[in-house]
């Protein structure tokens, strides 16, 4: 069903050259300011430096897969999961940036005491996702050795999902504040930010006098940092943390993600330039932004170790945690109120959801008349379950 929104109490049909701001420079803020700046005059908002290396979407491992997700995730995370598959190629088809995305699939294995996970594993994958069920391709060891050659001959068995990928969200990083460096967008970095409708006060210290500034339309996607300033009354944000390790690995080649069964938790490590390789884990349903744990860290290197030998001599470069922005059902939300659109609730699936949830902000801004560069096409309904109208 089509369902118009509205976004500001005006007429914004046929009109070009919007003043809009964007709070926040995460995934979805420099990606969403880019799509707009060719056509409007976009200030960007960062309460930290653009190129903050502790940024939770550079730590992430940026895993596009909505299939492995679907024992954990709920039909709609995967059913928009599902289409970013597809989504991710058009958003950066839309920015030049196509080499950025991965289709490899995901290769999922178990040593021979953990096969009944990997079963288990299975079995679920089949209940929750059953019309994608036929492309989940059940292997043997002479098939796992096909895919990853140098993984440990111990594997016997195991499973290939191969329309999953992952983004090289580094080097999308890395390019993306390049662009955002040199474009037309107004940066602000270094601010702390206050939004109330359809403007935005901010300061870059505490000393500094606030300043506030008028726009047509603000666009927040701060995660966390909007956690006292959701206009949705009923939406409770909390921070869920997520723990990886980043390595060099110059004596490892494996090409794909790969999910690796644990009797606590099932464990990742995903391949990237440079001989890198990103190992983490699922969600620990806290707040703390400690370090990992000696614990946690020798699970995951220990995981590492046994999958492929040649991580006892990778060199560590990074043990890092982030806090996830998670709402109370675990589902994103996209709230429209007076000129003002809060974006949240991502949780886990920033790298899986992203594009879908870009798609639906371009549609919903192209309904009043804000145009953008591209990519709305794609998928030309708006999702209800996903878009709130506040009162």
């Amino acid at each position: 069903m089509f369902v118009t929104y509205v976004i500001g109490n005006e007429n914004l049909l046929n009109t070009k050259n919007r003043k809009v701001a964007v709070v926040g420079a995460g995934l979805l803020g420099r990606l969403l300011s880019l799509l707009l700046e060719r056509q409007h005059e976009v200030t960007l908002f960062e309460r930290g430096a653009l190129d903050n290396e502790k940024t939770t979407g550079r730590l992430a491992a940026a895993m596009v897969a909505p299939v492995a997700e679907s024992i954990v995730a709920s039909e709609h995370i995967v059913s928009m999961g599902m289409q970013s598959t597809s989504l991710w190629r058009a958003l950066l088809s839309a920015l030049d940036l196509t080499a950025l995305y991965q289709q490899q699939g995901t290769l999922v294995v178990a040593h021979p005491n953990d096969e009944a996970d990997l079963r288990h594993f299975q079995r679920r994958l089949k209940v929750t996702v059953a019309e994608q069920a036929l492309n989940i391709n059940v292997l043997d060891h002479t098939g796992i050795q096909t895919l990853e050659p140098e993984l440990q001959t111990t594997f016997q068995r195991g499973l290939f999902l191969p329309d999953e990928g992952h983004v090289l969200n580094h080097q999308l990083f890395d390019e993306t504040s390049r662009r955002l460096q040199n474009s037309h967008i107004k940066l602000k970095a270094g601010c702390e930010t206050r939004v109330c409708g359809k403007s935005v006060m901010y300061c870059s210290t505490p000393e500094t006098q606030p300043i506030t500034e008028q726009f047509d339309l603000v666009i927040d996607c701060r995660g966390l940092a909007a956690k006292h300033q959701l206009q949705n009354d009923k939406a409770k944000l909390r921070g869920v943390r997520g723990e990886v390790i980043r390595l060099r690995a110059p004596e490892v080649n494996i090409s794909r993600p790969v999910r690796f069964m644990h009797p606590r938790y099932p464990i990742y490590i995903v391949p990237k330039p440079n001989d890198e390789y990103v190992i983490g884990a699922t969600e620990i349903e806290s707040e703390d932004e400690k370090r990992p744990s000696v614990r946690s860290t020798m699970e995951l290197l220990s995981a590492a170790y046994s999958l492929h030998k040649g991580f006892a001599e990778a060199e560590i470069i990074s043990i890092d945690a982030g806090l996830r922005p998670t709402l109370m059902d675990n589902e994103p939300q996209i709230s429209v109120t007076n000129g003002l659109i809060q974006v949240n609730g991502l949780y886990r699936h920033g790298y899986l959801i992203a594009p879908y949830v870009l798609n639906q902000i371009v549609l919903l801004l192209n309904q009043q008349g804000i145009t953008t560069q591209g990519f709305v096409e794609t998928l030309p309904v708006l999702d209800s379950q996903l878009v709130v109208q506040l009162d």
